[in-house]
């Protein structure tokens, strides 16, 4: 079995340090923060950390030209690598690459799990966004999230959501009156790890579409595990790339076809499952070529229906062949129509795997699984999937 990390990445890497030293590092680090909690991330397994950018091309009048579109990308190599391929991490929207270090409780988060399962992982924060650097000029207005639109549809759903899977929330860390809400301590650990996002989903898209084909070319064939906004990024990387992706895990991917639920944002990704262009065969050249229809009942009472393509439907031809799995978790506003999505590829061409976590008999997760009391479960269902189905 051939295991995968380029030697341009290795040598790209900054080496931080190893092993039982970096744990005694961040031990001593939570001993010297006034209210931190014991360090999360032990590190047993990891051999090497590094980070580096790819992606970005100069802007601007000669003599004022500035790097635009640039990705920052982190990478844990661990001491033993046993997964062929690496996994590279996509956060949503308003998020950052902090999503994957640990929960807001402080607890194990997944880029140590699958660094434990043997996986190189990449993280990546988007272009315009953390650590990447935004230009006002240049990329274009800002958005962000008032505490109260996350409480609803992230961390209190069972008290303010208005879908009707939303009262099966349970599993959002903390205790106490406030738990979800402004003031508690886990949910005030989460809010402040908010960032603003670009406005544009067309810039968002082109951004991340351009850096990431850089990156796989840099470090070769990889599985793109995405979350929620970034579902459209997995899409647009495998159709100009996929001889590289292996595969692609898609937690809540941006949905449904073509419209946006919740929030009632009306029309949306006009090519399907993106913004942008993706290859159809027959060949279109507008998204208006594509013939949708909507279902006159949807599947079942709590469940969206779904928009389609009208047959003979175009196929997506760059996505077919690689394995994909689409998840959904129980109490989210996206169980009521992520299976729109599965739908949508395998009307398109595009064999996929969908999961309904309770099926699997996970249950009580909202949209931000990967940071909930039972995060180490979701992972181990995807790391398990990967196992089976990707080659």
């Amino acid at each position: 079995m051939k295991l995968r990390i380029s030697c341009a990445v290795l040598a790209s890497l900054v080496i931080v340090v190893a092993g039982a030293s970096f744990s005694a590092f961040a031990q001593n680090a939570a001993q010297r923060a006034p209210g931190a909690s014991d360090a999360p991330f032990s590190a047993s397994n990891l051999a090497r950390f590094g980070y580096f950018y790819v992606g970005g091309h100069y802007v601007g009048e000669p003599g004022k030209e500035v790097m635009d579109g640039a990705m920052y990308t982190e990478v844990f190599v661990p001491k033993k690598i046993r997964r062929r391929y690496p996994l590279v991490l996509f956060h949503g929207l308003g998020q950052t690459a902090t999503n994957w270090l640990q929960t807001p409780d402080g607890r194990e988060g997944w880029a140590e799990y699958f660094l434990d399962q043997g996986y190189v992982v990449y993280m990546v924060d988007q272009p315009a966004r953390g650590r990447s650097a935004y230009h006002p000029g240049i990329d274009g207005p800002l958005r962000n999230f008032p505490a109260r639109d996350e409480e609803q549809r992230f961390t209190d759903e069972a008290d303010l959501g208005t879908w009707p899977q939303a009262k099966k929330q349970t599993q959002w860390p903390g205790a106490g009156p406030k738990k979800g809400r402004m003031g508690d301590s886990v949910f005030d650990a989460f809010y402040a790890s908010q960032v603003d996002s670009l406005a544009s989903d067309v810039m968002t898209q082109k951004l991340i579409q351009d850096a990431s084909a850089q990156l796989l070319e840099k470090i070769g064939p990889a599985i793109l595990l995405t979350h929620s906004q970034a579902g459209s990024f997995g899409w647009l990387i495998a159709d100009v790339r996929p001889k590289l992706v292996k595969g692609i895990v898609a937690i809540e991917p941006a949905g449904p076809p073509f419209e946006s639920l919740i929030p009632p944002l009306g029309k949306v990704r006009a090519w399907g499952l993106t913004d942008l262009p993706l290859h159809y065969e027959p060949p279109i050249d507008d998204p208006s070529q594509l013939q949708v229809v909507k279902q006159n009942k949807p599947d079942a009472l709590d469940l969206a229906a779904c928009f389609r393509q009208q047959e003979p439907a175009h196929k997506l031809v760059n996505l077919q062949g690689i394995p994909i799995l689409v998840v959904a978790s129980e109490a989210s506003y996206h169980a009521a129509y992520d299976h729109c999505t599965a739908q949508y590829l395998e009307q398109a061409g595009v064999k996929n795997t969908f999961v309904r976590l309770p099926d699997r008999g996970i249950h009580g997760n909202g949209h931000m699984m990967m940071l909930e009391r039972n995060n180490l479960e979701v992972a181990k269902v995807l790391d398990d999937w990967i196992q089976k189905n990707v080659r």
